[in-house]
């Protein structure tokens, strides 16, 4: 009757509701045996009280701590409740895609298992369902668990992303998001690469989509499995995957070493003329020394996109499944070697 009234509504305000009669809710774990349980109990009461049905589907990431047979013994207490078991470990990201893939809701809601991620946003998240919008992205207020040196380069990051790529990406949105089944299929058919940012992936597929400000809470046990190195490396990857402006910088910096070399050139025939000399030994070691710097500096950047493209190239399956519980045996088989 509540969907029936809402529906109503919104054909009056020109929207389309979305009808959840099932919701997905993907949780990735690597490592997590500290806060499994918390998050469990913590998630079962809201998604309880959702007025549609539910899945909990957690993917294990190839944790080698006690969190497998946590969540195995969760599967048995709850039939709601589906594990995926990666044959080792393939990353936050393709958890991520795995859960998408596995997901049989109409709305999907991927977020992490340590609790900073609130879940008491997803009636938030379900509402944003039916009022129309089919991609939902949170955004990150504040995190009570970063220091001002992760928050800073965080804001950094996604400064430069939106200042060299075509697509505007919501600052601080985070692998907290949600989509309806529409933009999920078309993440599980053609977004597919070995190099992924699910996050931009999501907020440039298009559809009606909003914003959900959230504060990331205190992890509920153990840290952080991102280093300094694999943000790094995951910022590189992320700027890459969407802007080919670096390779651009080739031209640029070999324009201005032209410019440069003739400059040096004028300035060498003047004081061959006026002195009597050429420039000594100090210029042509600078000269020299800057030349290396640039030439090295780009055949990196043109090295990180040549192995992108043989990543592509090489088509490897983006996780493998070790083992599965509480998922149907047809849909095993057909997400098996994804």
């Amino acid at each position: 009757m509540g969907n029936a009234i809402m529906e109503k509504e919104n054909k009056k305000k020109g929207q389309v509701m979305n009808i959840i009669n099932k919701l997905s809710v993907v949780i990735s774990v690597y490592n997590e045996e500290a806060v499994l349980d918390k998050m469990y109990q913590a998630v079962v009461p809201v998604v309880e009280s959702l007025p549609c049905e539910y899945e909990l589907l957690f993917v294990n990431d190839g944790s080698k701590d006690a969190s497998p047979a946590i969540l195995d013994r969760l599967a048995m207490e709850s039939e709601k409740v589906k594990v995926i078991h990666f044959s080792r470990n393939y990353g936050h990201e393709a958890a991520m895609i795995a859960g998408i893939d596995y997901s049989t809701g109409d709305g999907v809601i991927c977020m992490d298992a340590d609790l900073q991620h609130p879940v008491e946003c997803i009636p938030q998240i379900l509402d944003a369902f039916h009022q129309g919008y089919e991609v939902v992205s949170m955004v990150r207020m504040s995190n009570k668990s970063a220091g001002l040196f992760k928050n800073i380069t965080s804001k950094l990051f996604y400064k430069i992303l939106n200042g060299i790529s075509e697509t505007h990406f919501e600052e601080n949105a985070s692998d907290f998001f949600a989509v309806t089944k529409r933009p999920a299929e078309v993440l599980r058919k053609h977004f597919r690469e070995s190099s992924r940012f699910l996050r931009a992936y999501v907020q440039s597929i298009g559809f009606r989509k909003t914003t959900i400000e959230y504060t990331a809470g205190e992890r509920a046990g153990g840290r952080s499995k991102y280093s300094l190195r694999n943000l790094f490396r995951f910022s590189v990857k992320a700027m890459i995957s969407y802007s080919d402006l670096p390779l651009k910088i080739a031209s640029l910096c070999g324009t201005s070493a032209g410019i440069a070399s003739v400059l040096l050139i004028i300035y060498s025939i003047y004081m061959k003329i006026h002195v009597g000399a050429p420039g000594g030994y100090t210029t042509i070691i600078v000269v020299i020394c800057f030349m290396f710097t640039v030439l090295f500096f780009l055949l990196g950047i043109i090295g990180e996109y040549l192995s992108v493209i043989l990543g592509e190239i090489r088509r490897r399956p983006i996780y493998l499944v070790r083992d599965t519980v509480n998922l149907e045996k047809e849909q095993e088989k057909e997400n098996e070697y994804i």
